[in-house]
């Protein structure tokens, strides 16, 4: 029988690392993609906080399976030697929780000569045993499937995270997008869209998670990071550029949100016999 290990954006459950490691803890969830800790976004957080950080999730037990990090949402000329040492900084935090990636992004640009070139120098940059990880993502070069596998293919180095509810915010198809990307995916972000682009607990929308999911494991995937992004938590809005969700509130708190978006990807799990 298939089985995957499971990872989470717990900062959707609590801005709080405490918080964050209560919510991994009762829903059986052993690894972190590390993004917000006690409200400060990854690439904030001094070195002090970061050791600190760090020893919390030692003594919980709970691994840091990547560093979430905002590199890449930026023009590629805006404050670029500010970029440059930020990434330098998450370079030094992915050595100190151990994670052997990062998540990257590729810049608010169409000009893929200037994208190229400032992905080749954060590339060059990467020290050694960590992978940087593209997240195809709206209003950014990687937003549709063609975007994606030209940067894909010119840029070896780098890997890629693929998020279904971020294709069909791009009016992607994502059995498409999966089949053209997977040569290239490193892991997955388990989020689902309406065709509207309202995101839904995994398997309610058109993201194709179950297709997506069996392909993945299929070439040797083996880690899930669940992002739920099912309510408005701390640090959404500059995230999203400072859009809203726009739309109703489904859960009473962030937590509820939380727990049903696992609740949901592990509902599809058993669906398809596949261990966690």
């Amino acid at each position: 029988m298939a089985k995957v290990r499971l990872c989470a954006f717990a900062d959707e459950a609590s801005p709080s690392l405490e918080g964050q490691i209560l919510a991994l803890k009762r829903n059986n969830i052993s690894l972190l993609e590390i993004r917000g800790v006690n409200g400060k976004n990854i690439k904030d957080l001094s070195y002090d906080e970061a050791y600190e950080a760090k020893k919390m999730l030692d003594t919980a037990g709970i691994g840091v399976w990547s560093i979430g990090s905002p590199v890449g949402k930026a023009d590629t000329d805006k404050d670029w030697d500010t970029q440059v040492e930020v990434f330098k900084k998450l370079c030094d935090f992915a050595r100190i929780f151990g994670a052997k990636k990062i998540r990257m992004f590729s810049f608010f640009s169409k000009d893929w000569d200037k994208v190229k070139e400032r992905l080749l120098e954060l590339a060059s940059l990467t020290p050694e045993g960590i992978t940087l990880c593209h997240e195809n993502e709206k209003g950014i070069y990687g937003d549709t499937v063609e975007c994606c596998e030209r940067l894909q293919r010119e840029l070896p180095a780098i890997r890629s995270v693929f998020d279904p509810a971020n294709l069909v915010q791009c009016g992607q198809d994502t059995k498409v997008a999966w089949q053209t990307l997977n040569p290239y995916v490193d892991y997955l972000h388990i989020k689902d869209a309406l065709p509207s682009g309202q995101v839904v607990p995994a398997g309610e929308g058109i993201g194709n998670l179950e297709y997506i999911i069996d392909g993945y494991i299929k070439i040797g995937g083996e880690v899930l990071t669940l992002e739920p992004h099912l309510t408005e938590f701390c640090g959404l809005k500059d995230l999203e550029n400072g859009e809203s969700m726009g739309s109703e509130p489904r859960y009473k708190d962030e937590n509820e949100a939380f727990d049903a978006g696992v609740f949901a990807l592990k509902q599809l799990l058993n669906k398809m016999g596949v261990e966690y």
